[in-house]
């Protein structure tokens, strides 16, 4: 085979790789997203989602199982270390989950709570967390805000000189008689009785004492 025959072959064989090497060159790039561009996503979701739980009805109850799922494993994404953390094997709600639980009763213990509002903070059904819950506190939700609620109402009767349906109302119950009935079946006594009894002692009586005495509240 000649030289010129021989040469015409190998630009042949190299020209379908050049332009293949040219096309790819010429081709933009998908550019992939950096972890702080993909956390950030993440943290857009998992609010639109929380947004979802919390508008949902109690009825819907299978859609809400779906969305406290998706928003678990998103949460596992964004904050590893707490979803690292492992029960203890009795039930028990996560450290983190019943800080953030007591928390939220501390800051809205005047205002109304829905156990669903509690659910939400950490993603869980309300079965599954009223019985965490209960294995965590010795209590039911409802239970814990009530006393939450009378411990706040002890503090007013001890430091003040607000009138009883006053302090009911202060601390989020319906009137003087939904205090009473409550504050009557923890400690045996009224609220009237039991300020007369313990404003008159000496002024070092001390709140934490007196819950520490009273084990139902």
């Amino acid at each position: 085979m000649a030289y010129q025959d021989i040469r015409a072959a190998q630009i042949a064989d190299v020209a379908p790789q050049a332009d293949l090497r040219d096309v790819s060159a010429d081709e933009t790039p998908i550019a992939k997203p950096s972890a702080r561009q993909s956390r950030e996503w993440m943290r857009h979701v998992l609010a639109l989602l929380d947004r979802a739980v919390r508008q949902l009805q109690p009825s819907e109850g299978v859609a809400h199982g779906k969305i406290l799922e998706a928003t678990t494993l998103l949460r596992k994404q964004i904050d590893p270390e707490a979803a690292q953390e492992l029960p203890d094997g009795n039930g028990r709600l996560l450290a983190w989950q019943a800080r953030k639980v007591r928390e939220y009763i501390n800051s809205h213990v005047t205002e109304t709570i829905h156990v669903a509002d509690l659910c939400a903070l950490i993603q869980r059904s309300e079965a599954h967390f009223s019985r965490s819950f209960k294995h965590t506190f010795g209590e039911s939700p409802h239970a814990f805000v009530i006393r939450c609620r009378l411990e706040l109402a002890a503090r007013y009767m001890l430091q003040t000189a607000a009138s009883l349906s006053d302090i009911a109302l202060r601390c989020g119950f319906t009137d003087q008689a939904h205090l009473c009935k409550h504050f009557r079946q923890s400690t045996g006594q009224t609220p009237a009785a039991w300020r007369r009894a313990h404003v008159t002692r000496d002024s070092g009586y001390s709140l934490a004492s007196w819950i520490e005495q009273s084990p139902r509240l």
